[in-house]
């Protein structure tokens, strides 16, 4: 019979190169995962592994292997979704990770909720970036992810996932108090090609990247001038007549700032996609159902607001 945990490791180890890289991620020790790989390989008779300059790579049984053990796997999830249902109660944890603007918008407000509806309920919440929460969702140290297509991410039919639909979220324009713009009822993004621009630090996230691009599809390359790790420094730079920036609607600074938030006009405006993410098989899991659905309510409570307040 085969360990379900050995093949669940195999994936970890291919997913993260290396069998150390593996064993953080699991928190196990690098001899224990070398012990299971080595196991698994000689049950099935076939080599697994095979060495890559310091990393590790499968073999073509191996990558055989790893396409059955996705199906078994999300197979597994189902089966624990299941037999969840019968428990009385529910107790937790529901472990939740977003991106910085997922989590201040919609999963700490979903959090806050469940605390009220379910006080028994023991929810986690952890900040990352996409490519990191969907990492954790595969180590099994998540169970519901906030995510955003990002380049390099895994794409929507990857077979470890399932990714859902959860909003299309649009970019406002955010300008000081006394600016030009500040008073326009919506703004086009070439509106401000001539002003100096302020995004959040390239390493950090994709924000800078996203701006160069939207940017250059309303046909102007913008002049970056300040970039900021939090979007509290972003507000700050803008409040203070330093530059403008394009940021998404759930990004939130610091309060008492002299910036405005001007709707960017519906023909040419900016959305960003963000989906919910759990492993695949899973998503019948009772907490992992209540968490989507929460996360639905706080995003439909979004959308039946008349207007989001122009000034920060």
């Amino acid at each position: 019979m085969i360990d379900l945990r050995r093949l669940h490791m195999l994936r970890v180890v291919h997913q993260q190169g290396t069998v150390t890289a593996a064993a953080e991620a699991l928190h196990l020790t690098p001899s224990a995962v070398s012990h299971h790989m080595r196991e698994l390989a000689r049950q099935l008779k076939v080599p697994l592994l095979e060495p890559q300059g310091r990393r590790v790579r499968l073999t073509p049984a191996g990558h055989l292997l790893i396409d059955h053990a996705d199906a078994l796997l999300a197979r597994w999830e189902e089966a624990q979704s299941e037999l969840e249902s019968y428990r009385v109660g529910m107790a937790g944890p529901l472990r939740m990770a977003g991106f910085t603007t997922a989590v201040s918008g919609l999963i700490a407000p979903a959090a806050g909720r469940l605390r009220h509806s379910h006080p028994g309920l023991l929810v986690q919440v952890r900040e990352c970036d996409t490519i990191a929460s969907m990492d954790l969702l595969v180590a099994g140290k998540v169970d519901l992810a906030v995510v955003e297509p990002t380049e390099g991410g895994p794409p929507l039919d990857d077979a470890r996932f399932e990714q859902s639909h959860l909003l299309e979220e649009p970019h406002i324009m955010l300008v000081p108090a006394d600016h030009r713009l500040a008073r326009a009822e919506s703004v086009r993004l070439e509106d401000a090609a001539a002003e100096d621009w302020v995004v959040a630090d390239p390493g950090t996230c994709d924000h800078a990247q996203r701006v160069r691009m939207l940017c250059a599809a309303a046909g102007f390359s913008p002049r970056i001038v300040h970039a900021a790790t939090q979007w509290a420094a972003v507000w700050s730079l803008v409040g203070n007549g330093l530059g403008v920036s394009l940021v998404p609607r759930l990004a939130e600074g610091a309060a008492g700032q002299s910036v405005v938030r001007v709707p960017v006009s519906n023909e040419n405006m900016p959305m960003r996609r963000i989906l919910t993410c759990v492993r695949r098989g899973s998503r019948r899991h009772p907490l992992v159902d209540l968490g989507i659905r929460v996360l639905e309510e706080v995003v439909s409570d979004h959308r039946t607001m008349d207007d989001w307040p122009r000034s920060a």
